[in-house]
């Protein structure tokens, strides 16, 4: 297959050549050369911006997906750091159920002020806890 020019990649990775060359300055990509002015790239590298894009997606820094990819360009994932990171977002799913629930609690809370809700009054008090302890958020509804 043919080698693919920088605006075809970005056209089908769904990201603007700005990123592409990001990428490239940080070594997550490697053009094969030029064609005129335009950066040109082996067709799998589409692969590898679906696995940056699977990465950022999770959570991932760019450092640590590029340390997912071999010297050689293929993938190397530290399954014990998939599993963390799939730790870490069950932990940030619980929080974030947690912050839905206490909104919506808020939403229809019958006190008169946001304020005079003492529901409202412990998500604010855990929030404010939370940042200075970096603990994570409890159900104030329990």
């Amino acid at each position: 297959m043919t080698d693919l020019d920088i605006a075809e990649v970005a056209n089908r990775a769904g990201v603007p050549a700005s990123t592409l060359r990001f990428y490239e300055e940080k070594g997550l990509i490697a053009s094969t050369g030029r064609r005129g002015l335009r950066r040109q790239y082996d067709p799998g590298v589409l692969e590898r911006l679906a696995l940056i894009a699977l990465g950022r997606t999770a959570g991932f820094s760019l450092d640590e997906i590029a340390r997912m990819f071999a010297p050689d360009g293929q993938p190397r994932i530290d399954r014990r750091m998939l599993s963390d990171k799939a730790d870490e977002l069950d932990r940030r799913i619980r929080e974030l159920g947690v912050l839905r629930d206490s909104l919506r609690h808020a939403a229809a809370c019958p006190a008169p002020s946001h304020l005079e809700c003492p529901t409202f009054r412990r998500l604010l008090d855990d929030v404010t806890e939370s940042k200075r302890d970096s603990r994570h958020l409890r159900s104030p509804l329990n």
